[in-house]
């Protein structure tokens, strides 16, 4: 059976790499519900790294047993094949073994990598920067600097960053709602959703659909901290407020922030501006639940297929 699951895998693995993230880059529905679509992208990604070092793996296993478990134990115990074991086996277990390898080292050097750019970057702004005289935005502190910017570096210390220009140009309740946007970023720990994929185009830079997921996941999660945001904001239009302290920080920072950090100029600006002037209407609870229990079978769709040959 293991020659079908390979196939089974490989089919899988080449509808996430190019039409399912070409289909959910493409779709509307994510910009009315950016958590839910998180969630989805999350899953593409997971399922798709299972299902291509999956193919190979039963694949190269294939001629020591009729499951994944007993192939796998014949092998490293060094049990004789039940079958002829040709050249493209140990190709693809040698494919397999690079790939994950791959993956997951490219994974943890960019955590490494960008934790090693935010220490660098905080221990500079903490010379630079002193706490904001404006009681109300908290722990934000300030940085003297003309242009309106307003940044977080997250970690175990994280900054929150306002500059004299960006206090300047807005006024307060301006001020409070990019002060809420870089504390959403912060609270749902938004750097952490984004590293898989930052670590997926760095490890396949050829996969169009790597970029097409960083680029994806990127914009949902500066929606998603807008709509958070929101929630915490008083007064007449807070959505009219959000957007326009975007728009000034968007005109005059450009991309003066720092490696590493998540600004409230990120993503897409235009669309970001769009969504809040005109609110989406939001998804309904049933394609909201849709959406959430098929980014859970996607997950668990490759572990049933790498599975199913021991039980049946």
């Amino acid at each position: 059976m293991l020659p079908a699951t390979a196939l089974a895998l490989g089919v899988l693995a080449a509808l996430l790499a190019w039409p399912v993230p070409a289909a959910l880059a493409r779709a509307r529905w994510p910009r009315r519900d950016p958590l839910a679509a998180l969630v989805c992208w999350q899953a593409v990604g997971l399922a798709g790294g299972l299902s291509i070092i999956g193919a190979l793996l039963v694949h190269g296993l294939a001629p020591w047993g009729h499951s994944l478990p007993e192939a796998w134990w014949h092998w490293v115990t060094w049990q004789d094949s039940a079958e002829p074991v040709r050249g493209d086996h140990w190709v693809a277990q040698t494919l397999a073994a690079v790939l994950a390898l791959e993956l997951l080292g490219v994974l943890a050097l960019s955590g490494v990598r960008t934790a090693r750019t935010r220490r660098r970057h905080r221990a500079l702004l903490e010379l630079l920067v002193r706490p904001s005289d404006t009681p109300a935005q908290g722990e934000t502190l300030l940085l003297d600097h003309p242009a309106p910017v307003a940044f977080c570096i997250p970690g175990a210390r994280p900054l929150l960053v306002l500059s004299s220009g960006m206090v300047a140009e807005l006024d307060g309740a301006q001020l409070d709602a990019v002060v809420a946007h870089e504390r959403a970023h912060l609270r749902e720990h938004h750097h952490l959703l984004l590293l898989p994929f930052v670590a997926w185009r760095a490890a396949l830079p050829v996969l169009p659909a790597a970029d097409r997921a960083h680029d994806g996941v990127r914009d949902l999660v500066e929606m998603r901290a807008d709509d958070v945001a929101l929630r915490s904001l008083s007064g007449p239009d807070p959505r009219r407020t959000l957007a326009v302290a975007i728009v000034a920080a968007a005109g005059g920072a450009g991309g003066q922030v720092p490696d590493g950090a998540l600004a409230v100029t990120g993503g897409p600006v235009a669309v970001r501006v769009r969504r809040l002037l005109a609110a989406p209407d939001p998804l309904p609870a049933r394609a909201r639940w849709a959406a959430l229990a098929s980014a859970v079978a996607l997950i668990f769709l490759p572990t049933l297929l790498l599975l199913l040959p021991a039980v049946v």
